[in-house]
């Protein structure tokens, strides 16, 4: 039984892991945007598109960027603040004086727990309002008739027509390819000295990747007899809604709230659809804590040892090494589990109780 209280020695660990974490967190965050901004500077000229507009939408994305970097930043991190410790002889005395490798690791996993919950926090908050905003940002300059708010929806000139659609989705698994659905979409129609003619009013517009469908569809028509409206399950879309522009816009689901998934599972499942991606991507996030966590205890067996031996070099090369095989693995087993209709809490917390029996039986061995 390890005591938690925390001593002199859990501040000396958290102070040097806290230094090199951030270092190098900033430094992952800053070369991904730095190369994003880079790409986004061969649209220059391109509708507008200005160089201050693309360091807005690349600063409007950094809070997605520092939520997909923590794991990595905390892992690196770790190693190399347990490594300057090692390098200067502190390791030793550390263990000399009778602390053991787990009371170490967990020193530095309460330092990683205290940042990850304030990156959980930003995850749910800055993170998803910045993606869709940075989204919105990019529909204006690739289609000037097309604009998305993070109130109502999508809004898009079609001609006489003025189309509103609550909000779009990325479809999978199609035979040609991956399509776009909007739901509780609004099409009106409207005359040349623009009075309403006609109102359709859909459940939902799907793109296959050839042409849109509307489903469950009420259309409403406006003449000098009356109003006259009638039901159709599947009506043909004929718009010039560029799916292609849509398909880039769409904010990715790993990219969404926990708040903004759930609402999506339950729509899809009030409708009978497969919640699907939705569902892998709640539980990913629901569970990213944890993940984290273990990942970043499991690592810390590689500042022992033979790492004390190694340079600042081989440190990151092991721990870059560690995260890049724990990515595929977690990717390759939520995958399968995927295809083989595992729930996705099972699978996305299969490979995390794996990881912690390793560390488990390590530091029983070891200490």
């Amino acid at each position: 039984m390890i005591s938690l209280r925390i001593k002199r020695a859990d501040r000396l660990v958290a102070i040097s892991v806290l230094g090199t974490l951030l270092v190098v967190w900033l430094i992952l965050v800053g070369f991904d945007a730095l190369l994003q901004f880079g790409k986004q500077l061969g649209k220059l000229d391109k509708n507008g598109f200005t160089a201050t507009q693309a360091a807005a939408y690349i600063l409007l994305t950094v809070p997605r960027r520092l939520y997909e970097y923590f794991g990595n930043a905390a892992l690196i991190g770790g190693l190399l603040g347990l490594g300057g410790l090692a390098s200067s002889g502190e390791l030793t005395a550390l263990r000399a004086a009778g602390m053991s490798k787990l009371r170490i690791a967990v020193s530095v996993t309460g330092v990683v727990a205290l940042l990850t919950l304030g990156v959980v926090i930003l995850g749910e908050t800055l993170a998803p309002v910045g993606d869709q905003r940075a989204q919105a940002m990019m529909v204006r300059y690739k289609s000037s008739n097309l604009g998305l708010t993070t109130d109502s929806g999508l809004w898009a000139k079609d001609g006489s027509s003025i189309i509103n659609a609550k909000n779009a989705r990325l479809l999978t698994g199609n035979t040609l390819g991956a399509g776009v659905q909007l739901d509780d979409v609004r099409v009106v129609h409207l005359t040349d000295d623009g009075q309403v003619s006609s109102f359709d009013h859909a459940r939902l517009a799907e793109h296959d990747g050839v042409k849109w469908t509307l489903k469950d569809v009420r259309s409403t028509t406006l003449d000098a007899t009356g109003v006259h409206s009638s039901s159709i399950p599947v009506k043909p879309w004929d718009t010039k809604l560029d799916a292609r522009v849509l398909e880039q816009s769409v904010v990715q689901v790993d990219n969404l709230s926990m708040h903004d998934l759930r609402q999506n599972m339950a729509y899809m499942e009030a409708n009978g659809q497969n919640p699907g991606s939705f569902a892998v991507a709640f539980w990913g996030r629901a569970l990213y804590p944890l993940t984290v966590l273990v990942l970043v205890l499991s690592a810390m067996p590689f500042a022992f040892g033979a790492l004390r031996s190694g340079g600042m070099g081989k440190r990151i090369f092991i721990g870059m090494l560690f995260a890049i095989g724990w990515y595929f693995f977690q990717k390759a087993v939520v995958s399968f589990g995927t295809v083989y209709g595992v729930h996705p809490l099972v699978a996305n917390l299969a490979p995390t109780v794996l990881l912690a029996v390793g560390a488990t039986l390590y530091f029983r061995k070891h200490g």
